[in-house]
């Protein structure tokens, strides 16, 4: 509702841009279940395929990724359409996820039909770019309204710090399987590979799973190096929130209403009127 009356209907360009980052109406909820539910279809194919399974099964899975990744193509033109500004839109780190998601399965199906014959050292580069489909989550971690603004932005970075763990424990149990399983008797599945993951990050190191190849020692160090930073980047954002929580009361400003402010302020850091603490007016009326 706008001053002059009734706000315009949207175009059905605006709609679909609403609804592909509402999080509100049902229809808004819906879509954002929808897409959680597909990542973490393909990340699960993505974890079965690396086990001894019947090619019945591998065919299926195959077929259940091609539906998974076509939904994932009518998203990414979604998005497109609805972008205000389309050269932006494509150029943006999600977006940019979004193609890395889809790429893979669809250079599957569109090179043989160019003619183009597929050798497995190349099948086997495209399926270990599939890990990466996991940093598509990072979408519904970027505002604060996950699980439809119904967690507070404490609880939401710390909702962030397991995600990162996470995605860092699945990248690297991804590529550490992918360049060590051809040649390492020890690392024959994902589950292996996350195994070692989770004994070289912790720094446990029982030494029943090592690297062999110089690209598992390799993707070992990245693993280890990306730890140490991103973790620690992660956990002191949330150290620093509950500090800054510790530190806030809750004395209005009776010029403004701001209810915030450090418990050693005088003023008022929004409009400079000064504070009355409530410990400073028990204190003045006891005297009285």
């Amino acid at each position: 509702m706008t001053d002059h009356g009734p706000d315009p209907p949207r175009t059905f360009r605006e709609t679909v841009e609403f609804y592909l980052i509402d999080y509100r109406t049902p229809v808004g909820k819906g879509i954002d279940i929808a897409i959680i539910f597909m990542n973490l279809l393909v990340c699960a194919i993505f974890v079965v395929e690396t086990y001894d399974i019947s090619e019945a099964t591998r065919d299926f899975l195959w077929r259940l990724e091609v539906a998974v990744v076509g939904l994932f193509v009518l998203e990414y033109i979604a998005r497109l359409y609805a972008a205000p500004d389309r050269r932006r839109q494509i150029s943006e780190v999600y977006s940019v996820i979004d193609l890395l998601a889809i790429l893979p399965t669809l250079l599957q199906i569109v090179l043989p039909i160019f003619g183009l014959s597929l050798n497995i050292a190349f099948v086997k580069t495209i399926r270990v770019f599939k890990v990466f489909r996991i940093f598509r989550f990072l979408r519904f971690l970027a505002a604060p309204h996950l699980f439809f603004g119904s967690i507070s932005l404490e609880i939401l970075k710390l909702v962030r710090l397991v995600t990162t763990i996470l995605i860092l424990f699945f990248i690297g149990s991804g590529l550490f399987f992918h360049v060590e399983s051809p040649a390492n008797p020890e690392v024959s599945n994902f589950g292996d590979a996350f195994y070692f993951t989770v004994v070289a990050l912790t720094t446990v190191g029982f030494g029943d799973v090592t690297p062999v190849t110089d690209a598992g020692r390799l993707v070992t160090i990245l693993m280890i190096l990306s730890g140490i930073v991103l973790i620690p980047w992660e956990a002191s954002k949330i150290v620093k929130e509950w500090v800054l929580i510790t530190r806030k009361t809750s004395t209005l400003c009776p010029r403004c209403r701001l209810e915030e402010h450090e418990v050693d302020a005088s003023y008022c850091k929004r409009c400079g009127h000064r504070l009355y603490h409530q410990e400073v007016l028990e204190d003045g009326l006891g005297r009285d």
